[in-house]
């Protein structure tokens, strides 16, 4: 039997971090910090990252293709914020977020990874940019580091060998 799985060393990849703008820019800060410092601990090289940023989260899928389609990057990871109000707007930008980022993975067979907190409120969220909860972008980097270096193991001369 033949396993194989990705690594967190970064040292050869070359990544974009799509971040989107929020009202509370600490909660942003924290999060774009989570991801770069994990990237660098894995060994990501400096200039293996790319920070680009968007209006808010609804917009990240569609940067998240422009990059794709690009062939420059061997993972995406997105990140932002949306927190629950008064009206339904937290359930469209949230779902069409989630859906549009997935869509990106699948249409483009690249990893690109969720580091969107979906918050009842700001308390909750500053909790998952850094505080009690972790740093959802660090964790975002971690899956993107991980599965980009399992595609390099997901060669088309996987199963090969069968008859």
């Amino acid at each position: 039997m033949r396993t194989v799985e990705g690594s967190l060393d970064g040292s050869g990849l070359r990544l974009a971090l799509i971040v989107s703008r929020f009202d509370k820019a600490q909660v942003i800060d924290r999060l774009i910090e989570g991801a770069v410092e994990t990237a660098r601990q894995c060994g990501l090289p400096e200039d293996g990252l790319d920070l680009v940023r968007v209006p808010g989260a609804f917009e990240l899928p569609v940067a998240a293709r422009r990059l794709a389609a690009s062939g420059l990057y061997d993972a995406i990871v997105c990140v932002g914020a949306v927190v629950r109000g008064e009206t339904p707007h937290f359930d469209y930008v949230a779902g069409e977020a989630a859906r549009g980022i997935s869509e990106a993975a699948r249409d483009f067979d690249l990893p690109v990874t969720f580091g969107v907190i979906t918050a009842d409120t700001e308390q909750q969220a500053r909790e998952r940019a850094g505080g009690e909860a972790g740093n959802k972008a660090s964790e975002a980097m971690l899956a993107a580091i991980e599965m980009a270096t399992l595609f390099v193991g997901l060669s088309p001369e996987i199963g090969s060998d069968r008859p």
